[in-house]
């Protein structure tokens, strides 16, 4: 089971003249749907769903995001705030002749997602793996700040950078991948991917672009627009960087919203769990 080979799309960019994805595209006459993968992955994240999705009669487009994959990596720290990020998928959807579609994304790519379906009223519906809503998540307390301890130590320039690949990426290995089977292959991809010169730096700079620590422990929420297109947050009783909590706190912000809780699954859920995730999709898509 492999994606459709990709195609490069150049896109115009916020912060940069334009910037080229990489993006894999099922194409055909159905409905459109995004795939927006997460830290630190690329579209093969998501084979198992394009390929159920395409044959339910879905168009499928699943791109490499900015800095991970065959996508661009820019160098700087600025050219992967929010609005540059959005810009892309937008951009893609555009360049392939898409208005309106779903939307569905995992880790940063849940982030992601949330900041399209809040922003653009092209996203028609809106499946979040793992990631809850941003002021959910701001609010759950505790439990999760100390889970997401990590997001501040990626903020020390060359230190993450340092300590990960140390060993054969020891540390990233133990604590990343701790879920998954020996040998897995999505374990062999990140790391070949974060190998590759710069890229470790590219991925780290999502966090550094849009995690600020003077509000990592914030003391008020402005309330946010609802959310009215239906959507659907899937949580793993494995994850090791989120809790339950964050996710099913995003129902406060969602006017028809819908939990899912996958047990017995790690942080990775469209690997993990493949045709759970798949069933889950469809489902949801075809409501």
């Amino acid at each position: 089971m492999t994606l459709p080979a990709p195609q490069r799309i150049t896109v115009p960019g916020t912060t940069l003249p334009e910037i080229t994805l990489s993006v894999h595209d099922t194409g055909g006459d159905g409905s459109p749907v995004l795939l927006l993968h997460g830290w630190p992955d690329r579209a093969a994240l998501w084979t198992h769903q394009a390929a159920a999705l395409a044959g339910a009669g879905y168009r499928v487009v699943v791109p490499d995001l900015r800095g991970f994959g065959d996508s661009d990596r820019p160098a700087e720290v600025e050219h992967y705030r929010m609005r540059a990020l959005a810009a892309d998928v937008l951009g893609v959807a555009d360049a392939l002749g898409i208005d309106r579609f779903a939307l569905a994304g995992h880790d940063w790519g849940a982030s992601l997602g949330w900041a399209l379906t809040l922003a653009s009223p092209r996203v028609t519906r809106y499946a979040a793996f793992s990631v809850g809503h941003p002021a959910a998540f701001a609010t759950a307390g505790f439990r999760q700040k100390a889970m997401s301890w990590y997001m501040l130590w990626f903020q020390f320039p060359g230190v993450a950078e340092q300590v990960m690949p140390a060993d054969d990426w020891q540390f990233l290995r133990g604590w990343l991948h701790a879920t998954l089977p020996e040998g897995h292959p999505m374990a062999a991809r990140q790391l070949a991917d974060l190998s590759r010169p710069g890229a470790l730096t590219a991925s780290l700079n999502w966090y550094r672009a849009n995690i600020d620590p003077a509000t990592f422990v914030p003391t008020t929420i402005p309330q946010p627009p609802r959310i009215t297109v239906p959507t659907m947050g899937v949580w793993s009783d494995g994850d090791l960087a989120l809790t339950e909590g964050q996710m099913r706190g995003s129902s406060a912000y969602v006017d028809d919203f819908r939990f899912e809780r996958v047990e017995g699954c790690g942080h990775w859920i469209p690997e993990e769990a493949p045709e759970t995730a798949s069933a889950l999709l469809a489902d949801f898509l075809a409501g």
